[in-house]
C-alpha cells in the first residue's frame, strides 16, 4: 500500500513525554516496546534542553536511534541554560502548555513529508504534554495520553475541580498548612475510601487562587476527555478498586493498566534498541560492585529522586539517621539536591560510615533494587522508584517531597503496608524506622507482602493472559 509516493509498511508512532527524567523514563521503555513488540516506526521527541543533556551524560552518538527508531526534538519555550539539573517544573509546566504547539505541528508535517519513512499513524502523548491533541486533530489520528503517574495519583488530580468548588483549596492562609487542616478525611474519592487532604498532590497546598499549578492540572485534566485512551503504568492487583472506578467519571476515555513497564520491557530482546538510554546523569556503576560484597538484605539503598530538593541542614539530618543506625548504605546524592548550594557532609560522618557507606551521584536503579543485598530503600515516594520497589519485593521508607508523592506514600504505606513514612526529616526518627524495617517484625511483615506484591506485578506483565499484557496489546490496535 502506498500513500503519497511512499510505503505504508509499518504503523508510525510519535511519542512525546514530559521533559523530566521521571517522565522520560517510562516513555522510552513503552516506545521500545511499540517497536520491538508492537512493530511501529517510532520518532522519539524529546526538548532540545534535554536532547543536549542526553547526548552529554550518554556520549555524541547515542541518540542516533535505528531507521525505524529517530529522535527529534522541540523547543520547551524556556531561556536556554547549561545547567546539569531539572528546570523548574511550574515554568516548564506553563512553558510547555503555552509554546510547544506550533513547534510539535510543525515537526508532524515534517514527519509526514518524509518520503523514507510511513506517515503517522498515532501519538502517545504525555498527560500533561496535552498541546498533542490539537496537532493530531490536524491530521486525524489518535492521541492515547500517558499519565505516568499512579492510578490513585492521577484520580486525585481529577478531583481537583471538586476541591475547589467545594472550597477546600486553595488555603485561606499560610497557617492552614500546619494548623492540622490537612488532616481533614475526604469519603467521596471514586476508588479510595478515605484520604486526607495532606495526601492528595502538593498543589492543593496553595493560597493563590490564581496558582498556576492548580491552573495546569485543571486544564490538563479536562483536555484528558478528548483522548482515544488514558494509560497508567500501574497493574490492576495493585490498584484495582481506583482502575475500576474510572469508568465511574464522566466522558473519560478508557483507561488501561499497562505496567510494570520495567517486566513488559525484559521481553525486549534487541541489543541495539536496548542501548539507547534515558538518563540525564552520567550513572555511575561502580555501586553495583560494591553492593556485590554485602550480604542478603543489609543495605538501606537512598535515593530522593531526578527533581525532590532539600536544605543541607535536612541532608545533615539524612546522614546522621543513616550512620546511628549502625546499617550499611547506598546514597545517591545528585549535584543538585541541595536547594541553591553543593551538599557538604559533615567530615566526622563520612569518617564514621567510610567502611559501610557508599555515596553516588546518579546510579541504574533498577538494577540496584534488584540486588539481593538492598533490604529497604529510603524514597521520595515518585512513582518510577515506588513502582521499581513493588518490582524488586523491596519494602519502602518514605519521604514525599511534592505532587502525587503524597499519594503514593499513603497508599504505600497504609494501602499496600509496605512501606514506613517520615513525618519529620529528624535524625532520631530516621535512625528509629531504619531499624524498624531492616531488623523488626514490622520490616519482615512488610518484606512478604513487598514480595506477593511482586509476584502479583509479574503475574500482569506475563502473557497471554496477564492484565497488562493484553491491555498493551488493545493500545497496539488503538494506535496502529
Amino acid at each position: 500500500m502506498t500513500y503519497f509516493g511512499k510505503t505504508q509498511n509499518k504503523p508510525h508512532v510519535v511519542c512525546v513525554p514530559f521533559p523530566a527524567q521521571g517522565h522520560i523514563n517510562p516513555m522510552l521503555k513503552l516506545a521500545k516496546l511499540l517497536h520491538f513488540k508492537g512493530g511501529f516506526h517510532v520518532t522519539f521527541v524529546n526538548t532540545e534542553y534535554n536532547h543536549k543533556r542526553l547526548l552529554k551524560s550518554r556520549g555524541p552518538n547515542s541518540l542516533n536511534g535505528l531507521s525505524s527508531f529517530r529522535f527529534e526534538t522541540i523547543p520547551d519555550g524556556l531561556s536556554e541554560s547549561d545547567a546539569e539539573a531539572t528546570q523548574d517544573v511550574p515554568s516548564l509546566c506553563d512553558s510547555t502548555r503555552k509554546t510547544c504547539l506550533p513547534h510539535f505541528k510543525k515537526l508532524i508535517s515534517k514527519l509526514n513529508n518524509c518520503i523514507d519513512i510511513p506517515p503517522v499513524t498515532g501519538i502517545v502523548s504525555d498527560g500533561i504534554m496535552s498541546f498533542a491533541l490539537e496537532a493530531a486533530e490536524e491530521v486525524n489520528v489518535p492521541v492515547v495520553l500517558f499519565w505516568t503517574n499512579s492510578a490513585c495519583g492521577f484520580m486525585c488530580y481529577l478531583q481537583f475541580r471538586q476541591l475547589i468548588e467545594k472550597g477546600l483549596t486553595p488555603l485561606k492562609d499560610s497557617s492552614y498548612v500546619t494548623n492540622g487542616y490537612l488532616e481533614t478525611t475526604i469519603d467521596w474519592v471514586p476508588g479510595i475510601k478515605e484520604i486526607r487532604l495532606k495526601d492528595f498532590p502538593s498543589f492543593i497546598r496553595t493560597t493563590d487562587p490564581n496558582d498556576v499549578m492548580i491552573d495546569f492540572v485543571l486544564w490538563e485534566c479536562e483536555r484528558a476527555l478528548k483522548a482515544s485512551a488514558i494509560i497508567l503504568n500501574t497493574f490492576d492487583a495493585l490498584e484495582q478498586d481506583v482502575l475500576q472506578a474510572f469508568s465511574s467519571i464522566n466522558n473519560l476515555p478508557p483507561v488501561y493498566s499497562i505496567g510494570p513497564l520495567n517486566f513488559l520491557f525484559k521481553e525486549v530482546t534487541d541489543k541495539e534498541l536496548n542501548s539507547i538510554g534515558s538518563n540525564l546523569w552520567k550513572e555511575e556503576r561502580e555501586c553495583l560492585k560494591w553492593l556485590e560484597g554485602k550480604e542478603p538484605n543489609t543495605v538501606v539503598y537512598v535515593n530522593f529522586g531526578s527533581i525532590a530538593v532539600m536544605t543541607n541542614d535536612q541532608l545533615i539530618e539524612f546522614a546522621w539517621g543513616l550512620a546511628n543506625s549502625k546499617k550499611t548504605f547506598l546514597w545517591v546524592i545528585r549535584s543538585d539536591l541541595i536547594t541553591g548550594e553543593n551538599a557538604v557532609l559533615p567530615l566526622e560522618f563520612l569518617e564514621e560510615t567510610k567502611n559501610r557507606g557508599l555515596l553516588s551521584s546518579w546510579c541504574p536503579q533498577e538494577e540496584v533494587l534488584d540486588h539481593s543485598a538492598i533490604g529497604v530503600f529510603l524514597t521520595h515516594s515518585g512513582w518510577n522508584s515506588t513502582l521499581e520497589s513493588v518490582c524488586s519485593g523491596v519494602p519502602m521508607i518514605c519521604w514525599p517531597f511534592f505532587s502525587e508523592q503524597h499519594t503514593n506514600c499513603r497508599f504505600s504505606c497504609h494501602e499496600w503496608g509496605i512501606g514506613l513514612e517520615i513525618e519529620q526529616a529528624k535524625r532520631d526518627k530516621i535512625e528509629g524506622i531504619v531499624r524498624e524495617l531492616m531488623d523488626g517484625e514490622k520490616g519482615k511483615d512488610m518484606n512478604e507482602k513487598a514480595l506477593k506484591f511482586k509476584e502479583l506485578a509479574i503475574e500482569a506483565a506475563s502473557g497471554p493472559y496477564g492484565s497488562s499484557f493484553v491491555n498493551l496489546d488493545n493500545i497496539f490496535h488503538v494506535l496502529s
